[in-house]
């Protein structure tokens, strides 16, 4: 190796470098082209050494590896291994030794497996009581579904029949008394102009038509609104007093025919 070749590459890309510069100053200044060639040669050069130095750092890092290598492989062989003498008490001791290396590890393993199963049974044990507890509900269960299928209740058709038939005529008695009381609260607070309440009568034709009362134009609009709920309107007769059907339509109680004025309905209260 060179007496400096442990130098750092940057002092011999110097020296390079100032070389360099004398042999350019050498040149003729006004020739532009020999400038330009130099200094690509310049920085070839600069490249070229730079790469040399850092093979050359690694091959001298490689050669005092080898070194300490070799170092080290005399100082083994110039040792000679001991051998111990294979007497009783060496090997009772040896054996001890490894029986107590041997008994240490059993006794991590064991530790381990006693943690484990540790954890086993508590998971056992929870599981269980969710298992004792999914028994009782479905006992609970089971008791309730047979106690659900004995509890058979039977109706007849005639009895749901008659049943629905006294309902039936308990509305309509409950209607009529509703019908009775109406009809007299109107013609105590409604009667006709002349004072006169007009009664039914079925077998006797006048020439003039009289007024009916409040009670039989509303009697009148309900049969009607019943009856025939697709077509609840009523033709308004001279018989209707013009007061009363004002009276109702101001009221909301009954509704004037959208495109006849001269025919009313009950308000569907019911609906």
């Amino acid at each position: 190796m060179p007496p400096d070749c442990g130098a750092p590459s940057s002092k011999r890309t110097k020296k390079i470098t100032k070389h360099m510069s004398v042999n350019q100053q050498s040149l003729d200044p006004d020739s532009t082209t020999d400038v330009e060639v130099v200094t690509d040669t310049e920085e070839e050069l600069i490249k070229e050494c730079e790469e040399m130095w850092k093979e050359m750092e690694e091959i001298s890092l490689l050669i005092m590896q080898v070194k300490c290598l070799t170092a080290e492989l005399s100082q083994w062989q110039k040792e000679t291994p001991e051998i111990a003498p294979l007497n009783d008490d060496v090997l009772v001791t040896l054996g001890k030794e490894e029986f107590q290396k041997l008994q240490h590890d059993l006794e991590m393993v064991l530790s381990t497996i006693q943690s484990k199963n540790e954890k086993l049974k508590e998971d056992l044990k929870r599981e269980q009581q969710w298992l004792d507890e999914q028994q009782q509900i479905m006992e609970s269960l089971n008791v309730l579904h047979s106690e659900l299928k004995n509890q058979v209740v039977t109706f007849s058709e005639s009895r749901i029949f008659t049943e629905l038939k006294t309902k039936l005529l308990n509305v309509k008695k409950y209607k009529k008394k509703l019908l009775i009381t109406l009809g007299e609260f109107l013609e105590d607070h409604f009667p006709l102009p002349d004072g006169s309440v007009k009664k039914k009568k079925k077998s006797i034709q006048e020439s003039t038509a009289q007024l009916i009362t409040l009670h039989e134009i509303l009697e009148t609009l309900i049969n009607r609104l019943f009856d025939v709920p697709h077509d609840p309107y009523v033709k308004i007769s001279d018989s209707f007093w013009p007061p009363y059907i004002e009276l109702l339509l101001r009221n909301g109680i009954a509704l004037r025919h959208p495109e006849d004025p001269t025919q009313i309905r009950l308000e569907a209260f019911h609906q």
